[in-house]
């Protein structure tokens, strides 16, 4: 889905310098107000040429809060700093690159039929829709799932958690490539009136037939896979530029350091037909009478 972002703008590499906070920098932004007597660091009648040593000093101190909460202290492996605090080193992996991407669920029942001309037709107005939803369909089904679980007491089978991973693994996707790529302004409010009306009807189709919604999902993963696969045809080609991969995605997917970004594109394909099958295993576990409960969820299948 982010693929279709990337191709379908021209590529806007930009090469900002990253800020790496420390956690000593992040407490003192985060240090409560109820903690410093005002916020530009200088004691009422202090001098201004006081206020860059002030500035130094109040940067390093510990954090002062009443609940007793400081940042952890988090390593690679080699004992180097880990500067990522979107995830942590236990949330990474290596992507399973052996996954079929070509499957296909052929469309037979009316539902399924259903589902996958809703999938194509949304194709028309704009491919820019696809990159904007992908994170959605995830964290709506794990919240009604939650919501559920709570309702009527009993466990989920582990799909809350499943589903959760893989929005959580879907905006990983987008973090990864706005390393390489700023939207514009308008893109980013085509995001914001596109990610509104599909979380809402997404919403409402999950509460009418979750089985329907899992469908539709497991379709758009399947053009989520199309879509990289021709992203990688562009990077063979020499159409698009096969950069480095960013840091972000070498730490995420335990990528080689010389890693570009067709490595990358590679991962995020085995990526969206992992939660391809997920979504249609899903939907042909209530299509057969059972409930996601029923049916441990594969937890960490990426």
């Amino acid at each position: 889905m982010s693929a279709l972002f990337m191709r379908q703008v021209s590529p806007r590499f930009f090469s900002a310098p990253v800020l790496n906070r420390t956690a000593e920098d992040v407490s003192t932004m985060l240090r409560p107000a109820l903690c410093v007597r005002n916020f530009s660091g200088l004691a009422p009648g202090m001098p201004e040429e006081k206020k860059e040593s002030s500035d130094v000093k109040q940067s390093n101190k510990a954090i002062d809060s009443y609940w007793g909460v400081a940042p952890s202290t988090v390593t690679k492996e080699d004992g180097s700093a880990w500067k990522w605090n979107c995830f942590r080193p236990w949330e990474t992996y290596n992507a399973d690159l052996s996954i079929d991407v070509k499957k296909h669920h052929n469309p037979v029942k009316f539902m399924d039929k259903f589902a996958y001309w809703t999938v194509q037709s949304l194709k028309v107005p704009t491919t820019l829709l696809f990159q904007t939803v992908a994170a959605v369909p995830g964290m709506v089904g794990g919240m009604l799932l939650h919501l559920k679980s709570l309702r009527k007491f009993e466990q989920s089978g582990g799909w809350i958690k499943a589903l959760l991973e893989e929005a959580e693994n879907e905006r990983m996707h987008l973090m990864t490539f706005l390393e390489l790529a700023k939207p514009q302004w308008y893109e980013r409010a085509l995001v914001i009136a596109v990610q509104g009306v599909f979380f809402n009807a997404y919403f409402l189709a999950y509460l009418a037939s979750p089985k329907l919604a899992h469908r539709i999902v497991g379709y758009l993963e399947e053009e989520a896979v199309i879509s990289y696969t021709e992203f990688l045809k562009d990077l063979d080609n020499g159409t698009m530029e096969n950069v480095p991969a960013p840091a972000i995605a070498i730490d995420y997917w335990r990528l080689p350091a010389n890693s570009t970004l067709r490595d990358v594109v590679m991962v995020i394909r085995a990526d969206e037909a992992h939660h391809r099958d997920l979504n249609h295993y899903a939907s042909d576990i209530q299509c057969q009478g059972h409930e996601l409960k029923d049916a441990p969820a594969p937890i960490g299948y990426h």
